[in-house]
């Protein structure tokens, strides 16, 4: 039988055209970690031990739909956020880095208390999974246009033992909903524009799931943003906070979109990297 050093050689073999080492370094051990719940350490000193035939054939397969730009998120099937293990396949989008400083930066404007939340777009339910999971007194609802998200995401909040109330809601066309009530609105809308396709890579625009990727209009890319603004405008409570996740080319206007709409305290926010990815505001009722 292959030992582990056999198989990390064979990914090596198979990968090394089509990713660079360090990217290559990490899906080896993505790969151990989810076949063995393996460390890095591990993979050092258990270089020896003998892989099944299972796990083979799992790597191999792998190896070839890497070869063809599929995320590893999608070939593993699942990925990690901010701690919590979600599922994740092509129906859905594959959470990012910046999306969890915008739930770290929510958590930490969220009292000790019993608030209500809407997560509108939910995806994957990544963030209001890991909202709920972190804050257990919060009453958690998540809205999506795609069924499929959906199903995804209720299998995510299942596996992570969290109740939230998801419903299929299209924001562009929610006045069914004007009457409800929330003290947080959260948001990772659709922003990126059909003329900044060509700046996508493969790994993304081939597989990841358009309608949460794009806003088909590029005379209007802050479709998703004005009309969440307006019907925050109208749900939130006095004093209730709007965070958005941002294309880092329109943050001045984005807080200009919601400062015309009403809001106050509007605060644009780098991420890690520096690049202007995430907003808040507050309403208030006029004096």
């Amino acid at each position: 039988m292959p030992t582990v050093r056999n198989v990390i050689d064979e990914i090596k073999t198979g990968l090394k055209p089509v990713v660079d080492e360090n990217e290559l370094n990490q899906y080896i051990l993505l790969i151990f970690n989810y076949l063995r719940s393996y460390s890095r350490t591990n993979l050092l000193l258990k270089n020896n031990d003998t892989v099944s035939e299972n796990e083979l054939q799992f790597v191999r397969k792998a190896i070839g739909r890497l070869k063809k730009s599929e995320p590893i998120q999608y070939v593993l099937g699942q990925t990690e956020f901010l701690g919590l293990t979600f599922k994740v396949d092509v129906r859905v989008l594959i959470p990012r880095p910046e999306t969890e400083e915008l739930v770290e930066w929510v958590l930490s404007e969220i009292p000790d208390k019993n608030i209500t939340l809407l997560d509108i777009g939910t995806g994957s339910g990544c963030i209001s999974v890991a909202i709920k999971k972190n804050s257990p007194l919060t009453e958690v609802h998540a809205w999506d246009v795609s069924a499929d998200a959906l199903q995804v995401a209720q299998e995510n909040a299942q596996s992570n033992h969290v109740s939230i109330l998801f419903e299929k809601v299209d924001i562009l066309n929610c006045a069914a909903h004007n009457n409800a009530q929330f003290d947080v609105i959260i948001s990772n809308p659709p922003y990126i524009t059909t003329s900044e396709k060509t700046e996508i890579n493969s790994n993304v625009l081939d597989y990841e799931p358009h309608l949460a990727l794009f806003v088909h209009n590029d005379s209007n890319p802050l479709l998703f943003y004005s009309a969440i603004a307006e019907f925050a405008m109208k749900t939130l409570h006095n004093g209730g906070k709007l965070f958005f996740e941002i294309n880092q080319a329109f943050g001045n206007e984005v807080v200009q979109l919601l400062k015309a709409q009403g809001f106050d305290d509007v605060e644009l926010r780098s991420d890690l990297s520096g690049r202007d990815r995430m907003v808040k505001a507050a309403k208030y009722l006029q004096k």
